[in-house]
């Protein structure tokens, strides 16, 4: 096997998504090995179709390019032992894994290029948004090939300090449940109001999702998209009321998205 092999440890939701994500954008799939034991019968047919290898130990005698570490956190411990021959002094490690210190990876797999990522689930079809941070040691070439292989799935922010990505995580990472929570909140509201239960949640499903196609398209703020649906005095003005209220959405989201950033300092603990 030559070098240069992107290998992605872990294909479970995220690592999945990526690689279809490369697959689509026009990597050749004879460029990238997965590495999991347990790969799902639709990740290995997908593998099959594009001629990208799947094994489930590292092969002997091959450098990874890229090694993009898909695992979840609580198997990193064991996982990575398994993949250090495949570092070498050109290699790139990148990884996905919360609460996951490069101090941490690198008692694994020792100093060199590494990345940390946190992308979240609207990865799985092509909406994500990662934010990222590179050590000192990744070349702009190697942050480039990096940044390229991440934004298939969104937008890529990179960040100056490893300590933003916890709060990265907090915010955009876990977001995602926040939203879906949200149209849980609005389905559960309208159903006290005498919608049945079924009407509600699709109205709300369907006003999150438009909502936010509408923000990605529109060039224009939030604030100003919410100003323009708001009229003075109007059903929306009166909701909103109680939304902006001192206590009302505001101090609730600082305190679950400081939470959550709590949550992910402890896990590097």
């Amino acid at each position: 096997m030559s070098e240069g092999k992107i290998v992605l440890l872990g294909a479970g939701n995220m690592g999945g998504a990526m690689l279809a994500g490369w697959l689509k954008s026009g990597i050749a799939g004879s460029s990238i090995l997965i590495l999991d034991p347990k790969v799902s019968d639709a990740m290995a047919a997908l593998a099959a179709e594009h001629g990208v290898e799947v094994a489930t130990t590292a092969p002997e005698g091959l450098k990874a390019s890229i090694l993009f570490l898909a695992v979840k956190p609580q198997i990193m411990d064991a996982a990575l032992p398994s993949v250090k021959s495949l570092v070498g002094v050109d290699t790139v490690v990148v990884s996905i894994a919360a609460g996951k210190t490069l101090s941490f990876i690198e008692g694994h797999l020792g100093a060199g290029a590494h990345v940390r990522a946190m992308p979240n689930t609207p990865a799985m079809v092509g909406r994500g948004v990662t934010g990222a941070y590179a050590n000192s040691a990744v070349t702009p070439a190697q942050k480039a090939k990096v940044h390229d292989l991440l934004k298939v799935s969104g937008p890529v922010e990179w960040v100056s300090s490893e300590a933003d990505i916890d709060a990265v995580t907090a915010l955009s990472g876990s977001g995602p449940a926040y939203v879906f929570y949200l149209v849980e909140c609005m389905a559960e509201a309208g159903r006290k109001l005498g919608l049945p239960a079924d009407l509600a949640m699709r109205l709300a499903r369907e006003t999150v999702s438009g909502a936010g196609e509408l923000l990605h398209q529109s060039p224009e703020d939030a604030s100003r998209l919410r100003i323009n649906v708001t009229s003075p005095g109007g059903t929306t003005a009166a909701a909103l009321s109680v939304l902006m209220a001192e206590d009302g959405m505001q101090p609730l989201f600082d305190a679950a998205i400081a939470a959550a950033r709590k949550r992910a300092q402890e896990l590097a603990n």
